[in-house]
């Protein structure tokens, strides 16, 4: 069963935009464990990174409702006008859970947090003086091993953070005249 997740997790061919790579799991969450990282350039520069970690116990875990449990951190860089977005908790929830219905993945038991955070540089640290970021930390037990639409959804949860358009649509930026 595990073999068979990592390599429907393997199959996923995400929108150009999404760079997707194997990473190293974390050792002590459960018996089997594989771990996907990924990264998207918005059309704005903002930029969205994430991790999904696929753990499995053959026993099962009562707290899981089943063998194959898939979390999820995914953090996002935010202008600092939708940063104060009092919705803004609810929206970085739906990019998760309409990832997962639009892709079809099955599921149970899901649940998560989301932490928005702002930080001010001072002094000889170099980077913007002022960032806005959005966490998302969540976790779902998938209800079969063929887990491509659960990966999928990963990858659209990353493109919506990023501010990319649907698939198929264009982005139009504004452009100033002079």
């Amino acid at each position: 069963m595990f073999r068979r997740a990592v390599a429907a997790l393997r199959s996923v061919r995400p929108r150009p935009e999404v760079e997707l790579d194997e990473v190293r799991p974390p050792q002590r969450l459960a018996p089997w464990t594989f771990a996907l990282a990924a990264e998207v350039e918005g059309p704005s520069g903002e930029l969205a990174t994430g991790r999904l970690v696929l753990l499995h116990d053959p026993d099962g875990d009562e707290a899981w409702g089943g063998v194959l449990r898939l979390v999820v951190y995914a953090r996002a860089e935010l202008d600092p006008e939708v940063a104060t977005d009092p919705l803004l908790p609810d929206v970085g929830w739906s990019w998760l859970t309409e990832a997962l219905e639009a892709c079809g993945a099955a599921h149970v038991a899901l649940g998560g947090t989301i932490t928005l955070t702002s930080s001010a540089r001072f002094g000889d640290i170099s980077g913007p003086p002022h960032t806005h970021d959005l966490e998302l930390r969540g976790s779902w037990t998938a209800l079969d091993p063929e887990l491509t639409t659960h990966g999928e959804a990963f990858c659209e949860l990353l493109a919506n953070a990023a501010g990319l358009p649907p698939v198929g649509v264009a982005y139009l930026s504004h452009r100033k005249s002079g």
